[in-house]
Parts: C-alpha cells; sequence; structure tokens
C-alpha cells in the first residue's frame, strides 16, 4: 500500500501519538504535591508513604520480592520399623498380591521417617505389618493345604 499524493506523513504521526514531555535538567524528582490518581485510589502527596506498596512514582505500583523460603525436612529421632525386609519375604514366598501392598506401606514408612512425618509414618508401619502377618498366613495356608494334597494324592496311588 503507497501513501496517496498530498500524504504529509508526518502530520499523521503526530495525530496518532502524543510527543514527549518537553526536556527538565533541573528535576531530578517530580515537583512535590498531591497527582491525581489514574487507578481510581485515593490519591497521595508524594514521598509519603504507601499503604499498598505504591512505586516511586503515582500510579506505578512497586514490585516486591519476596525470599525464597526452603523448609528442610528432618528425620524422626527414633524412626519406625518399616518392615521392609519382612514384606520382600512375604512377596516373593508367601502372597504376592499382598507382600507387593505391604512393599508400598513399607517404602512410605521409610519415606515419612525420613520426611518427619511421625503421624503417616505409623500408619503405614502398622498397615505394613498387618499387610505382611496376612500374607504369611495365607501363605502358610496355602502351603499346609498344598502339603496335605500331595499326601492325600499319594496314600491313594498304587505302588508297583
Amino acid at each position: 500500500m503507497e501513501p496517496q499524493e498530498g500524504w504529509n506523513t508526518s502530520e499523521k504521526a503526530k495525530l496518532l501519538q502524543p510527543g514527549p514531555p518537553p526536556y527538565q535538567d533541573h528535576l531530578s524528582h517530580p515537583p512535590p504535591g498531591n497527582f491525581p490518581s489514574t487507578s481510581g485510589y485515593q490519591a497521595q502527596q508524594y514521598g509519603a508513604s504507601a499503604p499498598y506498596g505504591q512505586g516511586p512514582y503515582p500510579g506505578h505500583p512497586a514490585v516486591t520480592v519476596q525470599p525464597a523460603v526452603y523448609v528442610t525436612a528432618v528425620p524422626l529421632m527414633y524412626p519406625l520399623p518399616d518392615y521392609l525386609g519382612y514384606s520382600i519375604f512375604t512377596m516373593l514366598c508367601c502372597c504376592l498380591p499382598l507382600g507387593i501392598a505391604a512393599l508400598v506401606f513399607s517404602l512410605s514408612t521409610r519415606n515419612a521417617n525420613m520426611s518427619g512425618q511421625q503421624q503417616l509414618a505409623e500408619t503405614n508401619s502398622k498397615m505394613a505389618l498387618n499387610l505382611n502377618h496376612t500374607a504369611l498366613g495365607i501363605g502358610i495356608v496355602i502351603m499346609v493345604l498344598y502339603i496335605t494334597l500331595i499326601v492325600v494324592n499319594s496314600k491313594h496311588q498304587p505302588h508297583p
């Protein structure tokens, strides 16, 4: 798109944006006094403390940066038992599904002990122990039934 004939580009540019304010070398700060507020809040005198963190010039909010807060977790002084070995044994030798669940609760007990969460560690430790006992009981019952089945079947078999 080309400009039309007689179109003065410098005049059009002046219409679209206002020119800069005149240069004032002697002022390092705005003159004292009240300034009109463009935000709708009550105007304040320059240099007065603002309740909402007003910046160095009226209408310019101040940017405040909060320091980073690091929360460090301290391990428990007396950690609760996590029954990790017991969970691995019941998972491999007794009842796989309950052993896996017990292993998960054992690992969460260990994590809770390391992060200093006493109540979570107690809950997970008790659950891991209960699941391990149940898995061991089911494993023993299955083993006894299996041995009984072998003995009964061997008595009914004719010997050559």
